[in-house]
């Protein structure tokens, strides 16, 4: 039930971090790999990383908050390899740590377009494929903000929220049609998009004393997860948000 060997998996904002290790667990589970990403230079590196240990992979750049440049992301998958059976949807933007007072609209809109918008327009072009397909996964990243207010992040927030509300909202429209939509919520992990809190020797501290576990994640932490929902052993969980968070939720 959990062997995903030669299915066909996209990953958007697969060029560095936590989605850059969802392409490494898909591709040692025997995926096809394709990393979509906006960062041509970074997505090549990527690339070259993971045909160097033996994994099938392929590129296609990409603009999440861009229809169009979706829907030819979507049409070249289909031209090359005629279905997406697992599609990950990893790419985001930072949030600008701002009361709300001073956050502007167009940092507002920024943050909101990558991190929701984003998903929307993927899940909406990929579900349409994968429909005609009656079959397919699709994994949204959300994160423990899908539950929290966080600190002087609201725009992120605002998406994160969005973004479990979409995978609930869209598992029950495409669950009877064998496609299965659900999402992993990160807690904190010790990525490029955390750089900033990580090498805050007030702030970095804080945060690892309130995690159960200790630590702040990684990558690796979410591959279990991550290949759950990924493989026929989740066929009955559907518009599930899954957290992994060293037990941050629990406090």
């Amino acid at each position: 039930m959990s062997s995903l060997q030669n299915q066909v998996a996209v990953i958007t904002g697969g060029a560095q971090s936590i989605g850059f290790g969802i392409c490494e667990a898909l591709g040692a589970a025997g995926c096809e790999v394709i990393i979509a990403d906006i960062r041509k230079e970074r997505m090549q590196e990527a690339s070259e990383k993971l045909v160097a240990r033996g994994y099938r992979c392929d590129t296609i750049e990409v603009d999440v908050t861009n229809e169009d440049s979706v829907r030819s992301m979507v049409q070249q998958v289909k031209t090359k390899h005629a279905r997406i059976d697992i599609f990950v949807n990893c790419a985001g933007a930072p949030p600008n740590v701002v009361p709300l007072i001073h956050l502007t609209t167009a940092e507002w809109t920024r943050v909101l377009n990558v991190n929701l918008l984003g998903v929307f327009l993927c899940c909406r072009e990929v579900g349409a494929l994968m429909v005609q397909q009656e079959f397919g996964k699709i994994i949204n990243i959300a994160s423990v903000c899908s539950f929290q207010g966080g600190l002087t992040i609201p725009a992120y927030t605002a998406a994160k929220h969005g973004v479990a509300g979409l995978t609930k909202a869209l598992a029950n429209e495409w669950a009877s049609k064998n496609i299965h939509v659900n999402a992993i919520a990160p807690g904190y992990f010790d990525t490029e998009m955390c750089a900033a809190i990580v090498n805050d020797p007030v702030r970095e501290p804080q945060i690892r004393g309130r995690i159960p576990a200790g630590r702040w994640g990684q990558p690796s932490d979410l591959v279990g997860p991550l290949l759950f929902l990924a493989s026929d052993a989740s066929n009955y969980v559907d518009g599930h948000v899954l957290v992994v968070d060293g037990g941050w939720m629990g406090r």
